[in-house]
């Protein structure tokens, strides 16, 4: 009889567990007497700057800010990719985004891949995710415990929901596109038509504190993941009136900007700008309220001083800075993340850190504080050694794509090289005065101008740094391809580029 075939996950799983004796992990610390948890809190489009900790001023967010005085933050940490499904696959599985093929929103997460929650459980960890997690499909991909919206929907059938309280306007149904952009952003500033014990995020956090209260004998990796403060920035009632628009100033665009604004943006007016702004603040409120409940069950159990706790976002947000409210580009507003990390016996606590660091590098990093062998297929890198104060320095240079838009960056201390290949008619809605530009280079010099206002990629003086950015970013896209052998058999690096650029990924949704 002929054995059966065995599937990718199993193959690259037994793979890494022949090679578990020699493999030693990247920080070189000794394996841990006593495995630690591993709490995982994930927001999405959660800008850094609104957040006090951050240094945002006028947002209330004492747990996160209680938190990060616990931990370590990290103040300059990117995603790979600034759009959830692709985003959140990489730092699920430590691979970017275009090796695994899932590079676009509606792309489901193959059931051939192996994330860290298949390495975990095979190491004897329970495994459980709750809330969004973008995996398009009802597969579980190594999580015995799936929780999310339509858990939800069951779970408020058995309560009696409490009434909005008289004269409450809230939002309508969130329609985007095909509302206006003020509305479905929400530039009323309108509260969510659930009170706070109702909504979503209540219950994931009801849930997460159940998960934390059983007793357990095996570690765990928990993952509790909200959909704050993504458009239309919910927040229920209580919250409402906590941020007045009149309060914010709408950024104005920079002199360059024109051309790749969205039109879907164009007719938004100042009013409705700092509205949508003020909306956005309430929202962060609100997930500050929720992440600290989850945290607070946390220090409620047994387990908080052997359990590593990580907040992040799948990446960041534009509230008007260069004409955009969304991500889907690559200006630092929505590619930064905010990255903060606890773990009592390794992390000094009140620390922040400069390097740059990418989400690629939480798996590698988990499992290096775990003791476990890191797979030769993964891509992040182990940032144990900042965690454990050794070192100040990580990555030299970034790589972030947007498939979407055919377009790709690098970013190093000083600079940022955005490429788009202008080849391809965006399908995200996000359409500007010029869908077919044709081939576009920026390059902006961070240290003169932080903001990105003013494109030096002209400049006579700066062409060499260009045409080293573009074979760089080449040689990136050339060593992730999922199917290299598809790739132009060429010495220019720009016919590359335009080639790779495009979107091929595995599926549609499943």
């Amino acid at each position: 009889m002929n054995p059966s075939p065995i599937s990718r996950r199993e193959f690259l799983a037994a793979t890494a567990a022949a090679a578990a004796a020699q493999a030693a992990p990247q920080s070189g610390a000794a394996l841990p007497s006593k495995r630690p948890n591993i709490l995982w809190i994930v927001a999405d489009d959660h800008a850094p700057y609104v957040t006090g900790t951050y240094g945002n001023r006028r947002v209330a967010t004492p747990n996160f800010d209680h938190f990060a005085a616990r931990g370590i933050r990290f103040d300059r940490a990117f995603c790979c990719s600034p759009v959830c499904t692709a985003s959140r696959q990489c730092f699920i599985t430590g691979q970017y985004p275009r090796t695994i093929g899932v590079t676009q929103l509606s792309t489901a997460l193959p059931a051939s891949q192996t994330t860290l929650a298949h390495r975990l459980a095979d190491r004897g960890f329970d495994t459980a995710a709750i809330g969004k997690m973008h995996f398009n499909s009802n597969l579980k991909h190594g999580f015995e415990t799936r929780i999310d919206l339509e858990d939800w929907n069951t779970w408020l059938k058995t309560r009696t929901r409490t009434p909005l309280p008289a004269g409450i306007a809230a939002q309508p149904p969130w329609r985007p596109f095909k509302d206006p952009a003020s509305v479905w952003l929400n530039s009323a500033c309108l509260p969510f038509s659930f009170m706070a014990a109702d909504t979503s995020a209540a219950y994931f956090a009801h849930e997460a504190e159940r998960f934390l209260r059983q007793p357990r004998e095996k570690p765990f990796f928990l993952v509790v993941s909200f959909y704050e403060p993504h458009s239309p920035f919910n927040f229920p009632p209580e919250f409402r009136g906590r941020h007045r628009p009149d309060d914010f100033a709408a950024p104005a665009p920079g002199p360059q900007d024109a051309a790749q604004v969205p039109l879907v943006f164009r007719d938004l007016t100042d009013a409705q700008k700092r509205g949508s702004i003020a909306a956005y603040h309430t929202s962060v409120e609100f997930l500050d309220r929720s992440v600290g409940r989850v945290l607070a069950a946390l220090d409620r159990s047994d387990k908080a001083a052997n359990t590593i706790v990580v907040y992040l976002a799948d990446h960041g947000y534009m509230l008007g800075q260069h004409g955009r409210f969304e991500k889907h580009c690559g200006y630092d507003p929505a590619m930064s993340v905010p990255l903060i990390v606890r773990m009592p016996q390794v992390i000094t606590a009140g620390r922040t850190c400069d390097a740059m660091v990418q989400t690629i590098d939480l798996v590698p990093t988990m499992l290096d504080l775990c003791g476990l062998p890191i797979a030769a297929e993964i891509q992040g890198k182990s940032i144990l050694p900042l965690l454990k104060g050794q070192t100040d320095r990580h990555r030299q240079t970034l790589v972030i794509e947007y498939s979407e838009n055919a377009e790709a960056y690098i970013r190093t201390d000083r600079w940022k090289f955005i490429y788009c290949a202008g080849n391809r008619i965006r399908q995200d809605g996000y359409v500007t005065d010029h869908p077919l530009p044709g081939r576009t280079i920026r390059l902006y010099d961070l240290a003169a101008d932080p903001e990105e206002m003013t494109s030096l990629a002209d400049r006579p003086q700066h062409a060499a740094l260009v045409e080293r950015f573009t074979g760089e970013l080449a040689d990136h896209m050339v060593h992730t391809a999922r199917q290299p052998e598809l790739i132009p058999r060429t010495s220019d690096p720009r016919q590359i580029l335009d080639f790779c650029l495009q979107p091929r990924d595995v599926a549609a949704r499943a």
